[in-house]
């Protein structure tokens, strides 16, 4: 029997969609099972803890900026990950720059007047449009101390803002253990979601989270968005 035709060659693996044991663009179906099973144990989870989801309907802004905020510490790993390379040590740096980012937010916003939130959401989506428009290249190309700031600056910028609108929005909540446990679902669901860089890659994710917090944007309470 004659040989049949080679199979297709898929495309060549890039930095933004470095995944070597994918030939096309989709999330495997045990991927997705995976995800289902996470999901369920989260909305059990939080609805033992913060209670009836009804309840969690004024806070709907509060649960897509936890989905954002996943998609964006997501990109921070993988982007140092190509900077630096992927070791432990530069897997814990992020991380714990992710962490201070979060405590330097809720101590500016606690100590310091900060912007009313309309512009610390426009400062987090010009940090967002930032990240997507310096290239990898131009950051690989400069001497590892200035990469290391530029990094630092393009990564933690919208990091920081977001966190800064979440301190601010949360101080404004009536009821903490159910706005915080509407947060804590749409982080879970922000870490199932990172997976669409499966698909679209992770430069990909920085547009999803663009649009998440617009969403939260326009669900912004009135009574939030003049808030000082």
């Amino acid at each position: 029997m004659p040989p049949g035709p080679p199979p297709a060659t898929p495309p060549p693996a890039g930095d933004d969609r470095p995944f070597l044991y994918l030939r096309d663009r989709t999330i495997p179906p045990i991927y997705l099972i995976t995800l289902g099973l996470v999901l369920a144990v989260s909305l059990l989870a939080v609805r033992a803890v913060a209670g009836p989801y009804r309840r969690m309907r004024p806070y709907a802004d509060l649960f897509l900026l936890g989905v954002g905020f996943l998609l964006l510490e997501t990109k921070s790993v993988t982007g140092f990950a190509l900077l630096f390379g992927t070791t432990w040590v530069v897997n814990a740096v992020v991380f714990a720059g992710v962490l201070v980012a979060v405590l330097a937010a809720v101590e500016v916003t606690r100590r310091f007047r900060t912007p009313p939130l309309p512009v610390m959401y426009g400062v987090l989506l010009a940090g967002l449009l930032l990240a997507w428009l310096v290239p990898n290249t131009w950051l690989l190309s400069l001497p590892l101390p200035l990469r290391a700031v530029a990094a630092v600056t393009v990564a933690f910028l919208p990091i920081f803002a977001a966190n800064v609108v979440f301190a601010k929005r949360f101080a404004d909540t009536a009821d903490a253990t159910t706005s915080f446990g509407a947060n804590l679902l749409g982080a879970m669901v922000g870490g199932c979601l990172e997976y669409l860089a499966l698909v679209i890659g992770y430069k990909g994710l920085l547009i999803v989270a663009a649009v998440l917090y617009l969403g939260a944007f326009a669900l912004l309470p009135r009574r939030g968005a003049v808030s000082a």
